[in-house]
């Protein structure tokens, strides 16, 4: 599978590039801008997490079809400790660090679909998309 853009995760700076690629993406693919501001911030969020969690790590940003329809979509990757719990996870106020245990749910809740593959000291993959709009 192609991506239009890869970028690499480790500090502050390729949260915002990522966020940039996904909303100039899905500018592109004609997302209205409350949907633009979405698919960036739910990128913010698992970007985020990459730094705080794993140090570093990877998104690949791109338009697929998911389930025979077009998509935005999004794979993060890293190779960091994993999570333990992956349902828990996605429980909204739940932080094994110090945040609002607010990213993963909180991506889940912006984009149509999000799938995390994880487990302890195997890192993490996420795939997340939003289905591309009708053009009619």
């Amino acid at each position: 599978m192609a991506f239009d853009f890869v970028v690499q995760i480790s500090g502050p700076g390729d949260v915002v590039a990522a966020r940039q690629a996904g909303g100039e993406l899905a500018r592109r693919l004609g997302f209205s801008l409350t949907d633009v501001t979405m698919v960036a911030t739910a990128i913010s969020e698992i970007a985020c997490n990459i730094t705080s969690y794993a140090g570093r790590g990877e998104m690949r940003i791109g338009a697929q079809l998911r389930d025979g329809r077009p998509a935005l979509v999004v794979h993060a990757e890293d190779d960091g400790p994993g999570i333990v719990d992956v349902e828990r996870a996605m429980e909204d106020g739940y932080s094994t660090a110090r945040g609002l245990g607010l990213g993963l749910p909180g991506a889940r809740r912006l984009m149509d679909r999000l799938q995390v593959d994880s487990g302890p000291e195997r890192g993490t993959v996420i795939d997340m998309w939003k289905w591309v709009p009708d053009s009619g």
